[in-house]
This record gives structure tokens, sequence and C-alpha cells, in this order.
């Protein structure tokens, strides 16, 4: 399984309240890994994602290291309950966004701490940026890639517009300032767009708009060890196999202004032999994701005890 297998981690926009909460309930190693991420923030993150209420769990603050925790948690089981090691398990890994860092937790790459410590200051500096610079976010269905960057092009108007997520064939986010992505969702209609909505977001991520962010996260990531990754990663920017430490945190740095290249991810893993790509983590956006780009591509996600179970019957 292990060659054909590439494991992928969710991004913002996949929390629940409830989440993890029956693997803490049925695994010491995903308890202590909820209470280790609860002490290293000092905030009672396990109780957010518990319990709730939804709107504080959605603040970006708190949305980031707990889809984390939970994706890392299932990591941790699999690992010490029933010794599949990351690297037994995949040959390819990569993350959504916030979701890099959790595949780079799980390759090792990145401490538990210094990733929950990264992502809380990562989602914390893109909140200020988000209240700062009234920015927006819109997804374009029934476009190619082409066609959405001449759509950013043609709204920006000496305003911010770029393309923030190339999810998968027909499905793109754009991402920049209020009037032009207003302008792009007309303008995108106009080009032949099968839906082109404004999403509930509190910031322009992926944007030119975040740049006070970036600078907060270059200055955390200096600070911060990265080491070579057991198993390779598809990273969002070049959408390429990173091995290299100092590669990962250039890249990092520039994924919080740059887009999201997840189609050209998944062509990646494809290209490199894979034949199944599994979603670990809350939710199952990546793996619906998948057959838009690569219909040969399997994929099924992990996000409970009950998937975990499945799962390992497979391995």
């Amino acid at each position: 399984m292990k060659n054909k297998t590439a494991i992928v981690f969710p991004g913002q926009g996949s929390q629940v309240v409830g989440m993890g909460k029956d693997l803490f309930e049925s695994f010491a190693t995903a308890r202590n890994v909820f209470k280790a991420i609860d002490e290293i923030l000092k905030v009672d993150l396990s109780k957010i994602m518990f319990e709730g209420p939804q709107e504080i769990l959605t603040k970006t603050e708190n949305t980031q290291p707990a889809l984390m925790a939970v994706s890392v948690a299932i990591i941790e089981v699999l690992e010490k309950d029933f010794g599949k090691k990351f690297d037994q398990i995949c040959s390819l890994t990569a993350g959504h966004s916030l979701g890099e860092y959790s595949a780079l937790c799980a390759s090792k790459a990145l401490s538990l701490e210094d990733t929950a410590k990264l992502l809380q200051i990562r989602g914390s500096s893109m909140a200020q940026c988000g209240k700062k610079n009234a920015g927006a976010m819109c997804a374009i269905l029934g476009v190619e890639i082409d066609i959405a960057h001449e759509i950013a092009k043609e709204a920006s108007q000496n305003e911010v517009c770029q393309v923030a997520n190339d999810n998968s064939v027909g499905q793109i986010v754009l991402s920049g300032s209020k009037n032009a992505i207003e302008r792009a969702v007309e303008i995108a209609k106009s080009k032949g767009a099968k839906r082109a909505i404004i999403l509930p977001v509190s910031g322009a991520f992926h944007s030119t708009l975040m740049l006070e962010a970036q600078e907060k996260m270059t200055n955390a990531l200096t600070q911060i060890k990265i080491s070579k990754p057991i198993v390779p990663i598809v990273a969002n920017v070049s959408a390429n196999i990173e091995v290299d430490s100092l590669n990962i945190k250039n890249l990092l740095i520039q994924q919080i202004t740059g887009s999201v290249r997840w189609r050209e991810t998944m062509l990646c893993f494809e290209k490199n032999g894979i034949e199944e790509v599994i979603e670990i983590g809350a939710g199952k956006v990546l793996s619906g994701l998948v057959s838009r780009t690569c219909p040969n591509l399997k994929s099924s996600s992990v996000q409970n005890v009950e998937d975990l179970k499945n799962f390992l019957t497979k391995l």
C-alpha cells in the first residue's frame, strides 16, 4: 500500500464542533495530543473543539491549531497504538493551507509544540490582517485556471485580486479587496462560470492583503527548526515534491500571500505513481476534490474512530 498512497490534511472550512471527541474518549494517545496542545497554547482548545460554540471554534486563531490537533491525534494513534508509522503508510504527503503544517508535523519535520505555536501565530496574525484590510474571497465554479487569472486581472482595477486556491478542475477561489472580489463575481458570470459566490470568511487569505501576517510568520519561522521530512511533501506554493528544510521554510512564508495549487498537487501525486489519496482529519472536503482533477485516483477520509478502524483493515 505504502508506495502508492498519499496522505493529505484539511484546511480551514472543515472544522465542526465535536471533531476529535470520540478519539479523545477512545485513545489515551489522542488525549495526550489534545492536552499537550492545550498546555502549549494556554487555551482550553479541546473544550472549544468538543463543545463549541461554533463561532468561537471558527475564529481563525482557534480553527488552525484545532484542525491540526485532530489530524495529528489520528497519526499518533496509528503510530503508537497500532504500530503504523507515517512513512510506512504513505510515500507522499500534502496539506491544504494550514494543513501543510499538519503534514510537516506528521512527517516529523516540525515538533508538535512548534506546529501548535506557529499555527496560533498564523491564525491570529491572519485575523488581525483581516480586520485591518477589508478583504473578501469568492469561489468560482466551472471555469479553468487561465480564465480565473483573466477574471482576477480584469476585476483588480488597481486593487488586490488574485487566485488564492486552485482547488480542482472547475473550482477556484479568488481573494482580494472587497470591491475587486464583488467585481470578480460579476465578471466570472459573464465569462461563463456556473456559479460565483462570495465566501463567509474574515479576510482575504492567500493574497497580498496578508503581507503583515507574512512578516510575522517570517519572524516566527526563523526561530523554528524544520527537519528533513520522513515523507516528502508536495508544497502548496510550488506543487512540487520538497524535502529540503530551507526550501520548505521559504515556501511556508510564501504560502501566506501565495496560491494553494491543490489541483496541481493531485496531478503531482498521479505523475509520481500515487493510486490512492487518504484525507486525515476533520471533514472530507479534500477527498471529495480528488476525483474532479484525477478521476483514476481513489480517495477516502479518516476523521473518527470508525473511519480509523476501517482504514486499519486495509493496511
